[in-house]
């Protein structure tokens, strides 16, 4: 994902170089323009006087046969040739409306993960983060499209709070609060609060009275109520107004129910390594009992985790051999499946959101290589073992990973 970076730096350079030559061109124009204008103000003040003077007669055929025609092909140039091959070049590069989702998918994850709210990512609070940039009305507004077409409405309806919030705060934005509301209402309907869902659907009609749809959606959510015996009326106006900008509901279960560990993990909460354990946890020098590839040359091995025993292997891979193997994958990124336990079909879900490559033993010399380390270092053998698998994970900025079966090398 790092190339993107300077990819885009050279988009704008070009189109600095493009605005370069709009910027000579016009001011070459209004230079004619100016001459130009001196001299059609003398020739109409008398124009008998001003034909009398055969050199005048003279330049003036010149001019209309000559020089206004210099102007036009001037007027008619294309400066913008270089700037649109060099977008053209480098659109191949750019990322895919998949790409775009899977990043905001990630995003979000990121604030289930840390437990986040909106508005610290919409302004750019995150912790340890080095750059403090912030999203847009209409950043946050995206994000919550993201959410709402993957039929997410937990998500939807913070993100389009967020955004509400923004724009009544003054933020400028071609963004209307009824184009939020008309999301917002609906999506807290699907989160089952009708009674705020009618509210906010009230607050959609008094921005935009002919908003066809959202008259018949209240008409819905009050039948809704009366069929259940309830009214449509809040027991406390009040209440229900000041609930009507912000509210937060309850993350909806799934089937993945590891979710919490892993992240509670991310958070740094579980089991804490006491420094008891700590202490008996140490770095070597791997050689894999006098390997022959490995006594000259033994691995720098450190110790993760004590019980299961978990190890980190530093410095595997040489830089050339990481950049050839990048060479080799990036073709090849493709959004990663998983199997469907029902259909047994390979599909993509939407809790993984990387992109991977897979790369055979006979590809290249530098993946047999690899494949020959991870046989001396393991002992194992990589035959029957899933092929070296490189994959970029938009949570990790694309951060190439090579992995082979439950051997994680980095």
């Amino acid at each position: 994902m790092t190339d993107l970076i300077y990819i885009e730096k050279d988009l704008v350079k070009s189109l600095k170089e493009y605005i370069k030559a709009e910027e000579s061109k016009l001011t070459e124009i209004k230079s004619w323009a100016e001459k130009l204008n001196q001299l059609t103000h003398i020739s109409t003040s008398d124009p008998e006087g001003y034909l009398g003077h055969p050199v005048n007669a003279y330049k003036l055929m010149k001019r209309l046969n000559t020089e206004w025609l210099k102007l036009e092909s001037l007027v008619l140039q294309q400066t913008s040739d270089a700037f649109i091959a060099n977008l053209s070049i480098q659109r191949e590069n750019f990322p895919t409306d998949e790409d775009e989702s899977g990043a905001g998918k990630a995003l979000m994850r990121l604030q289930d993960t840390y437990r986040l709210d909106s508005e610290s990512i919409s302004k750019g609070r995150l912790p340890g983060a080095q750059h403090i940039v912030s999203l847009t009305v209409d950043d946050c507004f995206e994000l919550g499209k993201i959410a709402y077409n993957d039929a997410d409405y937990y998500h939807t309806v913070l993100w389009m709070q967020q955004a509400l919030k923004q724009l009544e705060e003054g933020e400028p934005s071609v963004l209307t609060q009824a184009e939020a509301l008309d999301y917002l209402s609906y999506s807290v309907y699907q989160m089952g609060d009708i009674r705020r869902a009618i509210d906010l659907t009230k607050r959609l009609i008094a921005v935009d009275p002919t908003h066809l749809r959202a008259q018949s959606n209240l008409h819905y959510f009050k039948n809704f109520l009366h069929e259940e015996g309830q009214s449509d009326q809040p027991a406390n106006e009040d209440y229900y107004q000041s609930q009507s900008k912000e509210e937060v509901y309850m993350r909806p279960e799934n089937y993945l129910t590891e979710r919490d560990s892993y992240e509670s993990l991310c958070r740094g909460e579980g089991i804490k390594m006491t420094n008891r354990r700590r202490g008996r946890l140490f770095c070597r020098y791997h050689n894999n009992n006098n390997h022959p590839r490995l006594i000259i040359a033994p691995m720098k091995e450190e110790d993760e985790w004590d019980s299961p025993h978990i190890v980190r292997y530093h410095e595997m891979l040489s830089d050339a051999e990481i950049e050839k193997i990048k060479e080799l994958a990036k073709p090849r990124l493709a959004r990663a499946t998983v199997r469907d336990p029902k259909t047994g079909v390979l599909t993509v879900a939407n809790y993984r959101v990387s992109k991977s490559a897979w790369l055979d033993d006979d590809e290249d010399p530098v993946v047999n290589r690899v494949n020959q380390r991870i046989e001396d270092i393991t002992g194992l053998e990589v035959d029957t073992a899933e092929l070296l698998q490189v994959f970029g994970s938009h949570l990790l900025n694309l951060q190439y990973k090579v992995t082979k079966g439950l051997q994680v090398i980095t």
